[in-house]
């Protein structure tokens, strides 16, 4: 095969609403730094495109990774020269941060700046699929998942995801408006989801997306010799605890 043939990865349907992708997707916030410093928004660009040229389609940004939202923008700088019609784009809002410290917020006004916020950055008329980063717990999910499913009539975003969300918060969600996607942690050492949430998804005919199969990098081979950077976000942020599973 000639490098410059497009490869075929294999595509499937994510959730029961009609949402297709690759099934290999593309987690984006390592360009802006979590476990690694940041890169140049060249050097990311021309990896999205590079990942694009593989056969992936499917794109998992977020609008707290990077500093000042700086993972979307450089997206949004890819998809300028990308087809947008063949690619399936997820972000994600509900971490935030204010005085310095890092919160969780899901209100519907919140919701709907967010979405505002990322459709500008990225330079798109619509979300593929949104997520809830992370479940705001003094906030109802049914208000929360109210508002995303007014900008789903407005055609701002065409499916919605949640992260890291409980059984009764996934249950709760989809009697308002049907859910495409979860998105949690699965890999060899994090086996958790195969007790309860895979048997309610393949249920309600929810999709998952796994995040870190590689167990953050270990599985890969390098994490065992190399430590994190000082530019990393997980070393600049310390650690953060997230509590929705635990309710």
């Amino acid at each position: 095969m000639e490098e410059n043939q497009r490869i075929q990865v294999p595509r499937v349907k994510l959730g029961s609403q009609g949402l297709e992708v690759s099934r290999l997707g593309f987690g984006c916030g390592g360009l802006s730094g979590i476990w690694n410093a940041p890169v140049p928004h060249e050097a990311g660009c021309s990896l999205i495109k590079r990942a694009f040229e593989k056969g992936i389609t499917f794109f998992d940004t977020s609008d707290a990774y990077g500093r000042d939202h700086d993972n979307e923008i450089m997206i949004g700088k890819a998809l300028k020269e990308l087809p947008r019609e063949q690619i399936q784009l997820a972000t994600k809002f509900g971490i935030a941060t204010e005085e310095g410290q890092i919160v969780i917020r899901g209100s519907p006004e919140y919701v709907r700046e967010c979405c505002e916020g990322s459709l500008k950055r990225l330079g798109i008329d619509y979300i593929d699929l949104y997520f809830q980063h992370r479940v705001d717990t003094t906030v109802a999910i049914e208000d929360t998942v109210g508002e995303l499913k007014k900008l789903v009539e407005e055609g701002k975003i065409k499916y919605i995801g949640l992260s890291e969300a409980s059984i009764d918060t996934i249950k709760r969600a989809r009697a308002i408006h049907p859910i495409t996607a979860v998105q949690m942690e699965y890999s060899l050492w994090t086996r958790e989801i195969e007790d309860e949430l895979i048997p309610l998804c393949r249920e309600l005919g929810i999709g998952i997306v796994a995040y870190s199969p590689l167990g953050h990098g270990f599985f890969g081979g390098k994490a065992v010799v190399e430590s994190l950077p000082a530019e990393s976000l997980l070393v600049c942020l310390s650690a953060i605890y997230f509590d929705d599973l635990n309710n």
